[in-house]
């Protein structure tokens, strides 16, 4: 694939309907099956068209990985959440349309969000993913990351487990 196709850049305004449908495609792709249905559409009915232009307002930590001059997925990041916590950073989503999905693209989101937060100078990061989710486990673990703490989840009446991955 030529270089100059794909770019991991801040987000712009003009991304936001690309992000939004990147977000419900992969959300849906992801935790359909694992997150009972009702409480999927309703994150997803939350995470419309005008909620993702309201995060671009608020200049949220964003990139966005650009194939072919499409918004095709993001990461968020920034100072990790967890308190008491050796690692300073974290990834709080990375998400690809799913037809991105399977070409390395992801790695290159991560990798950009890695970067960003070392010139944040925050050391080590951490990232969550939900153990059932097993393409995101598997995902996180390609790229070195140890499980080093869980959690759960409520995703209205079930609670689901969560991992942390950490990376130094």
């Amino acid at each position: 694939m030529p270089v100059d196709v794909v770019h991991i850049r801040p987000a712009r305004l003009k991304d936001a309907p690309a992000l939004a449908a990147a977000y419900e495609e992969a959300w849906r792709n992801a935790y359909q099956g694992i997150i009972p249905h009702l409480p999927l559409e309703r994150m997803l009915a939350r995470r419309g068209l005008r909620w993702w232009e309201s995060a671009l307002r608020k200049r949220t930590p964003l990139l966005v990985l650009e194939f072919g001059g499409e918004a095709a997925g993001y990461v968020t990041y920034g100072r990790c959440r967890l308190g008491r916590s050796p690692f300073q950073g974290e990834i709080f989503e990375l998400y690809l349309h799913p037809i991105y999905q399977g070409f390395g693209l992801g790695e290159k989101l991560f990798d950009g969000a890695r970067m960003r937060l070392a010139e944040l100078r925050l050391k080590g990061l951490l990232v969550w993913a939900l153990a059932d989710n097993d393409s995101a486990c598997a995902f996180y673990l390609r790229l070195g990351g140890k499980p080093v703490a869980e959690g759960a989840e409520s995703f209205g009446e079930v609670s689901l487990r969560k991992v942390a991955f950490a990376f130094p």
